[in-house]
């Protein structure tokens, strides 16, 4: 039994998970799946933080082709040494996620959980989108940027989320077909979206915590 939930940035994605969890007396994991997957790789949170679902940019790419010819190479634009024995976040996140699954009664945000996690049928796969001028409210208030600057980041940050999911799983991010439900909290309210995700939750029989 779990809930998985995919956002577009500023649609709730967090507090929609927090109130399905606290309704149904579940566990939810948000970022500190961040230090989860950092300790499994012996990585820094920050580290693991500025990898999460995103796809690595060029000079990642090229540090990454040159470490077959070197143990390690510096990469200054990175601010790091790449090493050979770095571990593959993606598959280190992809076992943690799988983890969560198996503990159950868990509301798991982002990580790609649809992808890694199939068509389980333990599992309910829902999606939070909301107009751009509703998510742009809520960037400015959480980033405090400026109308154009949290357009921008609200833009910037969903790229990187669809990346990821093209990149590393072939899925158009934006392709309802993967989720069981799309739930527009501009519309319904995080309320109304709770309400929506709790009562399919209910129905499919599954108990509290």
């Amino acid at each position: 039994m779990l809930i998985t939930i995919s956002r577009q940035y500023g649609a709730g994605g967090s507090e929609v998970a927090r109130l399905v969890a606290a309704q149904l007396s579940w566990n939810v994991v948000d970022d500190d799946i961040v230090a989860r997957v950092a300790q499994r790789a012996g990585l820094s949170p920050a580290i693991v933080a500025r990898q999460d679902e995103r796809v690595p940019g060029f000079v990642e790419r090229l540090a990454r082709a040159l470490m077959a010819s070197s143990q390690e190479y510096s990469v200054p634009e990175l601010g790091v040494a790449v090493r050979e024995e770095e571990p593959n976040l993606v598959q280190t996140t992809e076992l943690v996620v799988r983890e969560v699954a198996a503990a159950g009664r868990v509301v798991l945000v982002g990580r790609a959980a649809p992808a890694v996690l199939g068509s389980s049928l333990d599992a309910l796969h829902v999606k939070l989108v909301a107009p751009p001028e509703f998510r742009i409210r809520m960037a400015q208030e959480a980033e405090h940027l400026d109308p154009a600057a949290a357009r921008q980041f609200m833009m910037d940050t969903d790229a990187k989320r669809a990346r990821y999911h093209r990149e590393h799983y072939g899925r158009d991010w934006d392709d309802p077909a993967h989720f069981h439900m799309v739930l527009n909290t501009g519309f319904l309210g995080f309320d109304g979206a709770t309400r929506i995700i709790v009562q399919e939750a209910r129905y499919r029989g599954w108990s509290p915590g």
